[in-house]
């Protein structure tokens, strides 16, 4: 296999021929396929490899694992990691995936990512010092579940944890006014005017783990409330798509311009495909909790119009971003966005008994297993190009990506769940 090119500007050449993917598997339509999946990508996020005896987990790991930077840690990968490793334990039943939880757990609630002073987390931290300090629902959208998970799979440590995330985005970050989260605040909880669909997103997937955890109806309330804000009230000022940026009003602002790089892959600008995917695969699970007449039909109707409008019939894949009339605005192609579209095609299919789904969901393996999956390390390759030059060859990096396959563990478990044992 040959040797991957890094050219001047740090981008990486295409593949060799040499290094061509092996054929797709007959059996991409089964739970034993999906579970193979999570599988690959624990092979490299494995316990092994990425816990640190002294505390934690390892956060940054270059394509073939070898961890490049010991001493950062980020609150949102930290939080991640002990998402999959409960996710790896519930489907593949291996006992360090387990001891992994616990460990994760342990140092996210008492280890140097804490804030002692504001009982929250700080953002990053390095050498156990923290270098950013402010306070996003993002993260603790994260962290709340990554408590969720950890309580589903039987660590009854993190319970109390799982609480008081819960009473801190209560507190601080509840907008009672317009039933959905602010976004951002300082180390004193001074909250900014910014507004994001993104923190809600991943808020109600946490709140929708919380109620899995607990059977605690305030959970599924509060993610079905949500739910509703974001994907009905919110939508609907923007031609049924959500958008991503709002004004402490949560009226959309269309112009918005992030003046932050290192939040420059968490507040993207335009409509983003995966987020409307993601949103399809909560409400999809909200109607196992839930039934309501809408959750099933606005799954369709997002995850239709985004895939329609992303899709690169030139290139293949997902494209990134979208803008306001439907043309896609950033071609890049992130692994995640094609992850959770496999997974929320399987759900729609199961959901819906429309093939249309699964000929889709075969369509994106088709694409992902020859463009993303690393067949030669484990997980999957990150960002590339339109025409598929890498961005970047790391697994992990700081402001690019903080995902230790967080969302190829959740994505195929939603399919696994509507598939069946």
């Amino acid at each position: 296999m040959s040797a991957s090119v890094v050219g001047a500007d740090g981008r990486v050449a295409k593949k060799a021929k040499s290094d061509a993917a092996p054929p797709l598997p007959p059996n991409i339509r089964s739970v034993e396929f999906l579970r193979e999946g999570m599988a690959h990508s624990m092979r490299f996020f494995s316990p092994e490899r990425c816990v640190d005896p002294a505390g934690g987990y390892f956060h940054f790991f270059a394509e073939d694992g070898a961890v490049y930077d010991a001493s950062t840690r980020v609150l949102v990968t930290q939080a991640r990691f002990v998402f999959t490793f409960a996710v790896a334990y519930e489907h593949l039943g291996e006992p360090e995936y387990l001891a992994a939880v616990e460990h994760g757990v342990e140092y996210l609630c008492d280890g140097p990512l804490r804030n002692r002073e504001n009982g929250a987390y700080h953002w990053v931290v390095k050498d156990g010092a923290p270098t950013s300090s402010k306070i996003f629902t993002y993260a603790l959208a994260q962290t709340l579940l990554a408590y969720a998970a950890a309580v589903r799979v039987g660590v009854a440590s993190a319970r109390a944890y799982l609480d008081e995330t819960w009473d801190l985005l209560e507190t601080h970050m509840w907008d009672a006014t317009h039933e959905l989260y602010a976004e951002e605040a300082d180390a004193r909880w001074v909250v900014d005017p910014y507004r994001s669909e993104s923190g809600n997103l991943h808020t109600c997937e946490a709140l929708i783990a919380a109620y899995e955890a607990t059977k605690e109806t305030r959970f599924l309330d509060r993610a079905v409330l949500v739910a509703d804000r974001c994907c009905n009230r919110q939508a609907g000022l923007t031609s049924g798509l959500v958008w991503e940026h709002f004004d402490e009003d949560w009226k959309p602002n269309l112009d918005f311009a992030n003046d932050s790089e290192a939040l420059t892959i968490f507040r993207p600008w335009g409509f983003q495909p995966g987020h409307q995917v993601e949103w399809a695969r909560f409400l999809l699970t909200l109607q196992k909790y839930a039934p309501n007449i809408w959750f099933v039909p606005k799954a369709r109707y997002l995850f239709d119009v985004a895939t329609k409008h992303a899709w690169d019939d030139a290139d293949g894949g997902l494209c990134y971003s979208i803008d306001l009339d439907g043309a896609v605005c950033n071609h890049d192609k992130i692994f995640w966005v094609q992850c959770e579209s496999i997974g929320t095609a399987a759900m729609l299919a199961e959901a819906t008994g429309d093939d249309a789904y699964w000929a889709y969901y075969d369509k994106l393996w088709a694409y992902s297993w020859d463009k993303f999956v690393d067949h030669a390390h484990g997980s999957w390759h990150r960002r590339m190009s339109r025409d598929h030059v890498k961005h970047f060859p790391e697994k992990t990096k700081l402001s690019l990506c903080v995902d230790p396959d967080f969302h190829i563990l959740g994505a195929f478990a939603g399919a696994i769940m509507a598939m069946g044992p």
